[in-house]
């Protein structure tokens, strides 16, 4: 296989947190397809040609993770392997046929309403390459791994007609605990995993035992299908949902079908003691009328994913390169499927982010703030999404602090922050006050307009007051960096204080209020003061009291360049970014002077803070060849080793969503363009 760049773990559905499936190895043949957390949640893909059985995706076997059967059937050599932003493209040959196999989850931003579509794709190609014909069949199945959380769960199963033209299979628990199940490495064992196909002569499905894979390989055909209702642990006989579909002869022109991949989880998110549903289901729509709708619009929806795939690869090599682009398409549905998009019983956008690999948490506000350049790029209105509910939580009597939240709970119930368990020494009050601050100031700068600020202005007022009085030199506290520890007199924590009440002095001037020049003159004073408190010479401190020998990624400086609020000399992130090149390890540049650590997301940011995009290429490179080279076959990690490029923690996380932080345009410059 040639390819020119080689994720660590191919994102294959990308729905929500629950529905997630990647491929954890070089080729789609190489290993179990998984959940984002490493469990495996096995696909199983199968061609015949002329009656020869090959594998295109996953392994044969079951029966355990040593994959006994893997070479039970030859695998189909893959020639490439693309990542776009919406889709992955595997492209296979074998017996003088190509076959393309395309995953598209439609998370396209500026449409909430199929972004909240529960459905991913896979489409199928097959051409003739030796100018000869060839019989071609095509298997492809989703193992019941999909709908439990652990094997030893009882689930049944069912298959439908749904609108006289699509063949629908469905499996889920028998026990349906619907949202009981909370915390991190965890799978949902609620709702019903679909696999659904056009209906007609051509296709067939079946559910029952993975030895159905096998019996398609030797006889071309899927066995009788298991009488529906039985009820059986899934490690009995690994329970799949299975279509075989028949191309018939394919010469050089090429011959197409697709599946749907879905998940019905009846209901998403309990937030505040109320059981909310998925936003698709906001106006009474079922399940079986969504899945419908999605058959019907796929020639359209695979046209549009085209046409953004496109403009988004264009858009971001020319802002940074083709590693750049490399790294943008490898992001972007990850940053969106780590959340759940559903509406309160007002008809609120909620866009609630999964903590992943973390702690769980949900709707988490140091998580938000990373991930929300993507959102601010192509809908402001998901980071209101985002914030709602920590602004919901912060005015309610359960909140006794003067600064804001953390988070709300643990996904998938937002019940109230349970961070630290609520102690006020595992909090972060200068870290989530600067966060919600520059959130506000950053969606209705983008937006020009000041109304979501007005909403919540007097949590708002009292957060910059907080900063105010403790912002300009933090106590002993964490930051968003909590897996440091503890830091006293912070320097990159203190820019965000003194960023957060220029945002505020911002939203004063947007809607109006009278003290705009009382906190930006503040924030002017209190950034004079930094600098003479940082300064170590050719670049700035950790923090304020260390040896000028230390150093960290000022990854905060950046919302003084897009928020204009000409806080900070210039020469400032001249002489970081000059110091961060300086101190770079083979996969990048540490986080700080304490550890050889990095964070995927804090280093493109403190890229952004170079003059010439020369600059900004020679900082970001070493994330693409860690991501290329590691040896962490996990969905995109945003905390790993900068000498080894090994993971060190975290993965599937939405603050890749601050990758496309180098897309946005200062506020400035977006407004003069309108005039």
């Amino acid at each position: 296989m040639s390819t020119a760049f080689r994720p660590a773990s191919v994102p294959l559905i990308t729905v929500d947190p629950y529905f997630s499936i990647w491929s954890p190895a070089d080729r789609l043949t190489d290993a179990h397809t998984v959940h984002w957390t490493g469990k495996r949640n096995s696909m199983c893909g199968l061609i015949r040609i002329d009656d020869q059985a090959y594998r295109f995706m996953g392994g044969i076997g079951l029966a355990d993770t040593d994959l006994p059967e893997l070479e039970a059937t030859p695998a189909m050599e893959q020639t490439s392997l693309n990542v776009d932003p919406l889709t992955t493209t595997y492209t296979f040959t074998a017996g003088g046929i190509a076959l393309d196999v395309q995953f598209t989850t439609p998370l396209l931003l500026d449409d909430l309403e199929l972004l909240s579509r529960p459905v991913t794709y896979i489409s199928f190609r097959g051409r003739s390459t030796d100018g000869a014909p060839h019989r071609v069949k095509l298997y492809l199945d989703l193992s019941g791994e999909a709908c439990v959380h652990a094997a030893d769960q009882a689930v049944s199963w069912s298959r439908k007609l749904i609108g006289d033209t699509i063949a629908a299979l469905s499996m889920g628990t028998e026990d349906q605990p619907i949202l009981a199940r909370v915390g991190d490495d965890t799978r949902i064992d609620w709702g019903y995993a679909y696999l659904a196909v056009r209906q007609s002569e051509q296709v067939e499905t079946a559910i029952g035992a993975s030895a159905m894979r096998q019996h398609f390989a030797q006889q071309g055909s899927l066995p009788e299908h298991e009488e529906t209702g039985i009820s059986r642990s899934i490690s009995d006989n690994w329970p799949v949902m299975a279509t075989a579909i028949d191309l018939g002869v394919v010469e050089s022109q090429p011959s197409s079908a697709y599946v749907a991949a879905a998940y019905d989880d009846i209901l998403s998110i309990e937030y505040f003691g109320a059981p909310l549903q998925a936003y698709w289901r906001r106006s009474g729509q079922s399940f079986e009328d969504m899945l419908v709708s999605a058959m019907r619009d796929y020639d359209a929806i695979q046209a549009r994913c085209e046409a953004f795939n496109r403009r988004l690869k264009q858009d971001s090599q020319q802002a940074g390169g083709a590693k750049y682009a490399d790294l943008l398409s490898l992001a972007y549905r990850q940053a969106i499927a780590a959340h759940k998009l559903v509406s309160d019983r007002d008809g609120s956008v909620l866009f609630f982010s999964k903590e992943n690999f973390s702690n769980g948490c949900i709707a988490t506000v140091d998580v938000s703030y990373p991930s929300i350049p993507l959102f601010l790029l192509y809908n402001p209105e998901l980071v209101k999404g985002m914030m709602r509910p920590i602004f919901r939580y912060a005015a309610s009597e359960d909140w006794t602090f003067d600064f804001a939240p953390h988070d709300v709970g643990c996904y998938p119930k937002a019940n109230g922050q349970v961070y630290g368990e609520n102690k006020l020494e595992f909090q972060m009050p200068i870290e989530e006050c600067g966060n919600m601050l520059l959130m506000a100031a950053a969606v209705c700068a983008y937006e020009r307009n000041g109304d979501f600020a007005r909403e919540h202005w007097d949590l708002l007022t009292k957060w910059a007051g907080y900063l105010s009085a403790h912002g300009l030199d933090p106590d002993n506290q964490l930051c968003t960096d909590d897996f440091a520890g503890h830091l006293a007199h912070n320097a990159n924590l203190s820019i965000k204080a003194i960023a957060g009440i220029g945002a505020y002095a911002l939203l004063c001037d947007m809607i109006g209020e009278q003290e705009a020049d009382t906190y930006r003159q503040a924030a002017k004073q209190m950034a004079e003061q930094w600098v003479v408190m940082a300064k170590a010479g050719d670049h700035y401190k950790l923090t304020f009291d260390s040896s000028p020998e230390s150093w960290s990624l000022k990854y905060n400086l950046v919302w003084d360049r897009l928020l204009d609020l000409k806080l900070f000399p210039c020469e400032i992130a001249e002489a970081e970014v000059a110091h961060y090149i300086a101190r770079q390890n083979v996969y990048g540049t540490p986080l700080d002077s304490r550890n050889s650590y990095t964070k995927s997301d804090w280093l493109v940011w403190s890229a952004t803070l170079a003059k010439s995009q020369a600059e900004f290429e020679t900082l970001i490179a070493p994330l693409w060849l860690a991501q290329h080279e590691t040896e962490s076959r996990v969905p995109f990690t945003d905390w790993y080793d900068t000498v080894t490029g090994k993971q060190i923690g975290f993965q599937n996380r939405s603050v890749v969503g601050g990758l496309f932080i180098a897309l946005l345009q200062p506020v400035s410059a977006i407004v003069a363009s309108s005039r």
